[in-house]
């Protein structure tokens, strides 16, 4: 039987209903100084928890929960320890309506410094809920307001809670405390790899198959990142659209110029970056139309109606901007399952970790977020790159960081024009980006992810019209392939770092 409910939350949302319905049950409701105040504010009975203790909220409410008479009412078991309770007068306490203060939240916001962070670390609310969780027998925890509902209406047809919704709460208030600390303990260290690792994660939503329709999937989201993307219209997205929109937004944070980035499969097929974002735009496309049916449009500029025109032609998946124009919202709604996405900030990403997951294990890295410019570069052969082959050559770079190994990009005035990618020799990349970019008969620059370890790849572009290329150098056989390149009157800089993408 319920009798007797504390309230301490931090997320107050839909608590007026809940602590109503408890109210009108003749639940004696208990709480702290902030909620206390909300539900007197709203005229609902409550009981101070100092006047439970005798004891003030002292220290600027760091202390106020801690106390034997409330983790008593919380721990105590019914059936052995009610000579105990009454001899020190511990009121039972049957259910814990606890949320954490918002540390999560706290340290996404910009600029927060160390001492704001601590005063947002609870001490008291994980004390009661791991105490009411580890007592579920008794004691009911609620600490996601989405639980209200429920457990009212369990409530209010049986004036008690089913053991089995106990335990699933308590599970639950675990995890959550869980997650709660492991944000703290990731914020605080001066580790880059911790010798114990957590990692926190929110359930986003469950999705309707995987990679392939017989493998089941769910979207998680890191509970200290602040979601700043929205989506706009279309089906709910499938786990390859998450994977492949994920690809296509780490590639246009590359420019701070109007661009346009194709993805397909997680692939860049086509990357554009103009002055022009309706230019932009084209480019992309044009470099590969045929692979980009069916994939993802990812823009760093305002998606325009003549943008939105060309894509209302198309079959794409997913479109990704910054801000949409009404007219272009207008016209894309005319394709209704088309997932079209805003995103707010199309900046460098706050993540610093990458992980990739093998059997039985996991391996972390930091994120490649190197900056190759100008003065980064080798000059390595004796025809030396123009200016504006230069630009072009850091444009390739910026495009095969994305692209997965081995990898190869041609590109021309900022537009790639082939892509090889994935290929498990270099020399099969080469001539894949040689194939898709056969139409384009202008000079042209070319990028690889990684040396050549031989001269082959650059006899692959003897009938080309490539005059310049960009590599990490490093083989034992540069001296072979700077020779190749002379003999061939190819440019070619080093950039001293590779850019694998497995």
């Amino acid at each position: 039987m319920i009798k007797r409910a504390l309230i301490s939350v931090s997320n107050k949302a839909g608590l007026q209903d809940f602590a109503n319905g408890l109210y009108k049950l003749g639940i004696e409701l208990i709480s702290t100084g902030g909620t206390a105040k909300f539900l007197q504010d709203l005229n609902i009975p409550v009981t101070n928890v100092a006047d439970i203790t005798n004891f003030p909220e002292i220290m600027n409410g760091r202390v106020k929960t801690i106390h034997p008479k409330i983790a008593g009412g919380i721990l105590g078991k019914r059936d052995q320890h009610e000579k105990e309770a009454k001899e020190h007068e511990i009121p039972w306490l049957d259910l814990v309506v606890c949320n954490l203060y918002p540390f999560a939240e706290t340290i996404a916001k910009p600029n927060v410094d160390l001492d704001t962070a601590l005063e947002n670390i609870d001490i008291g609310g994980p004390t009661m809920i791991r105490a009411a969780a580890k007592n579920f027998h008794y004691v009911g925890v609620i600490v996601d307001p989405n639980d209200y509902s429920a457990v009212l209406q369990e409530l209010q047809k049986n004036r008690k809670l089913d053991l089995d919704l106990c335990k699933k709460l308590a599970t639950k208030a675990f995890a959550h405390t869980a997650q709660y600390d492991t944000v703290i303990a990731e914020y605080l260290t001066d580790d880059m790899f911790p010798e114990q690792l957590t990692l926190a994660f929110n359930k986003i939503s469950e999705l309707r198959y995987g990679e392939n329709p017989h493998q089941k999937a769910c979207f998680y989201q890191k509970i200290d990142r602040l979601s700043n993307s929205k989506q706009l219209q279309g089906k709910q997205l499938s786990f390859n659209n998450i994977f492949d929109t994920d690809a296509a937004i780490a590639c246009v944070k590359e420019f701070s110029e109007p661009a346009c980035v194709v993805v397909k499969h997680a692939n860049p097929c086509g990357v554009c970056e103009h002055e022009d974002i309706n230019q932009a735009f084209i480019n992309a496309w044009q470099a590969d139309a045929k692979s980009a049916f069916g994939g993802i449009v990812a823009l760093n500029r305002t998606c325009s109606a003549e943008i939105a025109e060309q894509l209302a032609k198309v079959f794409i998946e997913v479109l990704i901007a910054p801000d949409y124009s009404p007219e272009a919202l207008e016209i894309l709604q005319k394709k209704p399952n088309l997932r079209v996405l805003e995103l707010n900030t199309l900046t460098k990403s706050a993540e610093k970790y990458q992980f990739k997951y093998v059997d039985g294990g996991m391996l972390l890295q930091t994120i490649d977020d190197n900056k190759i410019t100008n003065n980064d570069l080798k000059f390595v052969t004796k025809i030396k790159p123009s200016q504006q082959k230069i630009a072009d050559l850091l444009f390739a770079w910026k495009v095969v960081k994305h692209v997965k190994s081995n990898a190869i990009v041609i590109a021309d005035n900022k537009t790639t024009l082939g892509i090889g990618h994935g290929q498990v020799s270099r020399v099969d990349a080469v001539n894949v980006a040689i194939y898709k970019g056969r139409k384009y008969p202008q000079q042209a620059v070319l990028a690889s992810d990684a040396f050549f370890p031989f001269r082959d790849s650059i006899d692959q572009l003897e009938t080309t019209s490539i005059n310049a290329i960009i590599q990490p150098g490093g083989s034992i056989r540069d001296e072979e392939v700077i020779a190749a390149c002379d003999e061939q009157q190819i440019a070619m800089v080093f950039t001293g770092i590779r850019c694998f993408n497995h």
